[in-house]
């Protein structure tokens, strides 16, 4: 057993270092604070023990103490722990005593440095710690101190050092600070700026002098800048078009990492609320399995979603099953999981639904076995099937898949409140969104990977504000940026098509 000190960084996930992504995979317990935010815990295994030790300026839910104790009976449990802790574990954050104690119980244990906010949270503000020529040199030095011994920091000479000092942990006490860095010689023009909640989407900076800064209206946690760079803006993090927005992602939490990235590039803070899980089929999968087995008596397999074909990839023993064979995939998420198994689609329509399919679909020849095997969810519309038999051929449809409702936990249900935007991008989310929190529990904007979703949403009863053109996950993002960029343009659902028109491999449509 091994006990992880990982520094889980200031706030944005993708400040995580590889090592400490490792140790969460390997993990039994986490054991995280305050500052461990929600997304790294999904890095952890699903059945991990999660357990908060939350603390907060002037409280705590458990001594250190207690953690440290906590610490060494789960390790003497034979159980992998990871300490998840904010910026760097030896950075003011009482990794040293944690070790110790650990080495005191004879337990192996390992350090992971993180990221530490004096560095990182100026510069998510613009803020650089260092400037050539000005700011040669920064101090970094926490502002709360041990409350059973007297203050041990000579800030007066802090004064006198010159370049940047970086407060953390200080905002209580940042009145008898800034007295004593003026004390010290420290001009009261001197910029200063304090970032609340850095490196995260609720980030919030506060500029001003030294003399007023104390006058703000400051909460923890928050980095403090004083020096000439705290006059600098060099605004990159708080300038994203969706900085500040809390999007609900109601994806299977499986798939939901994809859309939530893309939402944290844009600066928003996604958040994760599965309506749908994602199982076997009724059948167990039998249905599927027997098709699969007689591959070669079909002209062509369909296939209408990312799940249906990585439930179908599953089942092949390789691409020869497939010889002869043709795929037809709706959407590139659809087409790239068929790549991840070296297949290739020999048709993706132009839209990415069943009718822009059947368009471009080929009528059978007198060569075909006019066969085809549309492998899709167990609940589907009947658009493509019917569409194909049109056409003229016969059509097996097996159940790939199923998705089955997620019951939200009272955490999840107080994250709907604050949300800003939901985003629903199939059928399913909609229906047990609906069913889990009703038709008047929805964010200011709701947004649908496309119209079958739109349609399903206003036939539930739900408003629609934005519906993508380009119905996949960078689509729909990008519909969300553009609608908050663009508030008051009202937006048509009328999709957007491509001048390249239906992308095709081998197979075009006959006459």
């Amino acid at each position: 057993m091994t006990v992880f000190l990982v520094g889980a960084g200031p706030g944005d996930p993708g400040l995580l270092t590889l090592r400490g992504a490792e140790a969460l995979a390997m993990a039994d317990v986490v054991v995280y604070d305050r500052l461990s935010v929600g997304a790294l815990l999904e890095l952890a295994p699903p059945d991990a023990e999660r357990i908060s030790v939350a603390k907060s300026a002037g409280k705590a839910v458990m001594p250190q103490d207690d953690i440290n104790a906590l610490l060494v009976e789960k390790a003497k449990q034979g159980l992998t722990v990871v300490r998840l802790k904010g910026g760097d574990p030896f950075v003011f954050a009482r990794g040293g005593e944690e070790a110790t104690a650990l080495a005191a119980a004879g337990l192996h244990y390992e350090v992971v440095p993180g990221v530490t906010s004096a560095i990182a949270v100026p510069a998510y503000a613009g803020i650089p710690v260092t400037l050539r020529h000005s700011s040669t040199s920064f101090t970094v030095i926490t502002g709360h101190e041990d409350p059973d011994k007297s203050d041990e920091v000579n800030w007066e000479a802090a004064a006198q050092l010159g370049g940047t000092i970086v407060i953390l942990m200080g905002v209580g006490r940042l009145p008898k600070i800034v007295d004593r860095l003026l004390a010290g010689g420290l001009s009261p023009d001197t910029p200063a700026a304090a970032i609340r909640w850095g490196t995260r989407p609720e980030q919030h900076t506060v500029r001003s002098t030294l003399s007023a800064i104390a006058r703000e209206n400051l909460a923890s946690p928050s980095v403090i800048v004083i020096g000439q760079v705290a006059a600098m803006d060099l605004s990159w993090f708080e300038s994203r078009p969706l900085f500040g927005k809390n999007v609900v992602v109601t994806r299977p939490r499986h798939q939901s990492s994809v859309l939530a990235d893309r939402l944290r590039d844009e600066g928003a803070n996604a958040l994760l609320v599965p309506t749908i899980e994602i199982v076997d089929p009724l059948d167990g999968g039998a249905a599927l399995r027997a098709a699969v087995s007689q591959l070669s008596s079909y002209d062509w397999v369909v296939l209408t979603s990312a799940n249906g074909a990585a439930r179908f990839c599953e089942e092949l023993r390789d691409g020869r099953d497939l010889a002869g064979v043709r795929l037809a995939a709706i959407g590139p998420g659809t087409a790239d999981v068929l790549a991840d198994h070296h297949l290739v689609a020999d048709l993706v329509p132009e839209r990415f639904i069943a009718e822009s399919l059947l368009e471009a679909f080929p009528l059978p020849n007198d060569n075909d076995q006019r066969r085809v095997l549309l492998a899709r969810a167990e609940v589907a519309r009947d658009v493509l099937p019917d569409g194909l038999r049109d056409l003229g051929w016969r059509v097996d449809v097996v159940d790939a898949y199923r998705t089955i409702p997620v019951t939200p936990t009272d955490e999840e249900r107080e994250r709907v409140v604050d949300a800003d935007i939901v985003t629903f991008t199939s059928s399913s989310t909609v229906d047990h969104w609906v069913a889990a929190f009703g038709t008047e529990t929805l964010p200011k904007m709701v947004a649908c990977i496309g119209p079958i979703t739109a349609d399903t949403a206003h036939r539930e009863g739900l408003r629609v504000d934005v519906i993508a053109d380009v119905h996949t996950i960078d689509g729909l993002v990008d519909a969300i940026v553009q609608r908050v960029a663009e508030p008051a343009v009202v937006k048509k659902a009328s999709p957007r098509r491509s001048s390249r028109g239906p992308r095709f491999g081998r197979q075009q449509r006959r006459a």
